[in-house]
């Protein structure tokens, strides 16, 4: 059973609270200002009320807490470095703004440099995927309890053949990506059951972590897109690294999120080695 911590419980109340919010502007969306911060890169005033019902919810909650968010300045905490929130107010803007729904809000909590919570809610479908490090990963529908929740666990693909791999496609804010990454993504589909671009980084490693996909891997994402769902990967018992096999992919912001039983041989794959095929 689902037993959140009273951090975890603000968060998920936080995130549902946005959600809403976000399902309001998403139903009126032509009526929208939005702001092109530059190429392929957006921001709204669904972005902007979503953030600020996370800060005066999370904030509000744990004034003594930092914040680190997609559309302003941190707020750093008032004990420097020990705790702070991890916020993406809405990841897959392009989706939102396109009518497309496919959404979600991303809250971490890390603390001391650790990520140690996370939630991420899909408002669209009603998904809410929440996890504490060493307490599990789990999907709550918003509408039900904590005893209604069910336990994640990725799947058990041990060769590509059966597992879909998942990937954040570069744009035109990143042309110097294009040609290393179509190496990979041949590579990839060459070896697939399927390729999907979902375009919300949260989502992606929640289904990672829900056993949908088998594999995600992206380049140039910020901590806001990762913090959240990477914790969800590892709590249901998957793997997280940059794409080069190194820990820091919340600092780089390139990733790779797995079963754990396609870590290695996706690793090889990334970099054009030979793999051995279970």
């Amino acid at each position: 059973m689902l037993t959140p911590s009273n951090e975890l419980v603000t968060m998920m109340d936080a995130a549902r609270a946005a959600g809403a919010g976000l399902m309001r502007h998403f139903r009126s969306r032509e009526e929208l200002k939005v702001q092109v911060k530059g190429p392929a890169d957006f921001a709204s005033a669904a972005d902007l009320q979503s953030e600020e019902t996370l800060r005066s919810m999370l904030l509000g909650a744990y004034p003594a807490f930092g914040m680190l968010t997609e559309e302003s300045a941190p707020t750093v905490a008032v004990d420097a470095g020990r705790a702070r929130f991890v916020v993406d107010p809405l990841d897959g803007t392009t989706n939102f703004l396109h009518g497309i729904p496919h959404f979600a809000v991303a809250i971490a909590l890390e603390r001391e440099g650790q990520v140690v919570a996370g939630v991420v809610f899909d408002p669209p479908k009603d998904e809410l995927f929440v996890a504490e490090r060493g307490r599990g990963a789990w999907l709550v529908a918003a509408s039900t309890a904590h005893d209604g929740a069910e336990r994640l666990a990725v799947s058990k693909d041990a060769d590509f053949s059966r597992a879909l791999i998942a990937t954040g496609i570069p744009h035109a804010n990143s042309v110097h990506r294009h040609g290393a990454y179509l190496t990979m993504l041949a590579a990839s589909m060459r070896e697939a059951a399927g390729i999907r671009r979902l375009a919300a980084a949260a989502l992606d490693l929640a289904y990672v972590a829900s056993g949908r996909f088998g594999v995600f891997f992206e380049f140039g994402l910020a901590p806001w897109d990762l913090a959240a769902g990477g914790l969800l990967v590892v709590e249901a018992g998957g793997r997280v690294s940059e794409p080069s096999g190194g820990p820091a992919y919340l600092d780089s912001g390139n990733v790779l999120a797995t079963n754990g039983l396609l870590h290695q041989p996706m690793l090889a794959l990334l970099r054009g080695e030979p793999f051995r095929r279970a």
